[in-house]
């Protein structure tokens, strides 16, 4: 007997697409995790002490990457462990934006954010990194230097471009109703004040910037990944 199309479409719809990829929402909250375990992790292995701000003293900051090797091993370590599926969740959300009919630049926006946004968060892992290795944290213009540079790449370059990330799914999110608008609409503002951020290079006074569209960011890609659909679901008039 010949199956009815009607009645086999359905459930071939219902299966997962092999192709859909990972699940966004999955790979944001992993990066997230990994992330926060940087900061919580290296904060204890310092025995309480946190991270140094880059525009601290110049004897605070030194001290610390002398005594804390171990710590700031780890926090970089992790750094650019995040960066990975960071990497992922931008070309997974780019591909199911292309899919769900996006034709607007927002895919690509969002993928290449999210791909040097990546790339940011790896290359102040690294040089994180390197301010663990002993002959380079005992020497203090090296450490000035190198810790400028982490925070550089991993504050103002990598939140400017996340922005840029949750700026390319929110647009579409919002134009093609494929989000909820609140959450389309935060989004925007997130972008926004991520892309603020930059003022940090000019002034000291912008710094609050980055903890605010960084975390709130990370928050956000989690929310957007669970909740960016599969498929476009069409009505029939």
């Amino acid at each position: 007997m010949t199956a009815n199309p009607d009645t086999v479409t359905p459930r071939a719809h219902n299966r997962r697409d092999p192709q859909a990829g990972p699940p966004p929402g999955v790979l944001a909250a992993v990066f997230t995790a990994l992330f926060l375990a940087g900061l919580v992790l290296s904060t204890l292995l310092a025995g309480g002490d946190p991270f140094p701000s880059p525009f601290g003293p110049t004897d605070t900051v030194t001290s610390y990457f002398r005594d804390h090797t171990g710590a700031v091993q780890v926090s970089g370590a992790l750094q650019f462990a995040a960066s990975v599926p960071l990497a992922i969740y931008a070309a997974t959300v780019s591909a199911r934006l292309h899919k769900l009919g996006v034709r607007a630049p927002g895919a690509t926006i969002a993928l290449a954010g999210g791909v040097l946004a990546s790339a940011f968060l790896a290359c102040s892992g690294l040089v994180t990194w390197v301010l663990s290795r002993p002959e380079v944290a005992s020497r203090v213009e090296p450490v000035r230097a190198l810790q400028y540079l982490a925070f550089g790449l991993g504050g103002p370059a990598h939140v400017v471009l996340l922005g840029l990330l949750i700026a390319g799914i929110a647009v579409p999110g919002l134009l093609a109703g494929l989000l909820p608008r609140a959450l389309a609409l935060s989004g925007l503002v997130i972008a926004a004040l991520a892309e603020l951020s930059t003022l940090v290079l000019l002034t000291q006074a912008a710094a609050l910037l980055l903890p605010i569209a960084r975390f709130a960011g990370l928050l956000w890609l989690i929310a957007a990944g669970f909740l960016l659909p599969r498929r476009r679901v069409r009505t029939e008039g």
